[in-house]
């Protein structure tokens, strides 16, 4: 007899078959991508696994900061593996800084393939040709620094009729040491298949931690 989507989901692990997976938390199916597996190390620590490509019985968790805080707090490691388990109680920070990292990866693999421009006088001429696919400014530049280049961004997305990707989800330094380039404040990426990994890794940490990020026309994570 077959068995269920949620039986499979709760049962088998399967990092790498089908698109949904069951929450040990809140016992929901979501897509893979909306959720961050866990598993349990030869020492009984917990490490989780975005990649999803770590050996081992796997354990899924809603993948924001409040359900995996939530998850430590309830024990869930410990009851869907049964067996003891070492879970830090800061995991839920850890897995926002692999995240992070994850995200600056793909910007400094973005930027190596030609994607990323910085400057202010080049990033206005890239946003006035229609080709920015991206604009990326750090979390803590001077307010009103990125205010001509916003709206400038946004009207000529609105004239073409395409969305505009705003983001403010790393500091200066973060920025630079990804980029390759110093004091680098605002940048973006034109249309790419790096810019892509670029756009679902930082859209991950997006729903991760919400207020992290300021975006004008990428909807929420459904569900949230």
């Amino acid at each position: 007899m077959a068995r269920s989507r949620r039986a499979i989901d709760a049962d088998d692990d399967g990092a790498g078959e089908g698109p949904l997976r069951l929450c040990a938390l809140t016992r929901a199916s979501l897509p893979k991508d909306e959720l961050i597996r866990f598993v349990r190390g030869p020492d009984g620590s917990i490490y989780p696994d975005p990649a999803m490509k770590l050996p081992g019985r796997g354990v899924w968790v809603t993948a924001t900061a409040a359900k995996i805080a939530e998850a430590v707090k309830a024990k869930v490691f410990a009851r869907s593996l049964k067996a003891d388990v070492k879970v830090p109680p800061d995991l839920a920070e850890r897995v926002s800084v692999l995240m992070e990292r994850r995200a600056l990866d793909a910007l400094s693999i973005a930027n190596k393939a030609g994607l990323c421009t910085t400057g202010f006088d080049k990033l206005d001429t890239l946003v006035a040709k229609g080709t920015v696919k991206v604009l990326l400014h750090a979390s803590d530049a001077a307010a009103g620094g990125s205010e001509k280049l916003d709206k400038k961004y946004i009207a000529v997305s609105r004239a073409s009729l395409r969305d505009a990707r705003i983001l403010r989800l790393f500091t200066i330094e973060q920025m630079s040491l990804a980029i390759g380039r110093s004091n680098v404040v605002h940048a973006a990426l034109t249309q790419g298949g790096a810019t892509e990994k670029f756009l679902s890794e930082a859209g991950r940490v997006q729903r991760y931690r919400p207020a992290l990020v300021e975006q004008i026309g990428i909807p929420d994570a459904p569900g949230a």
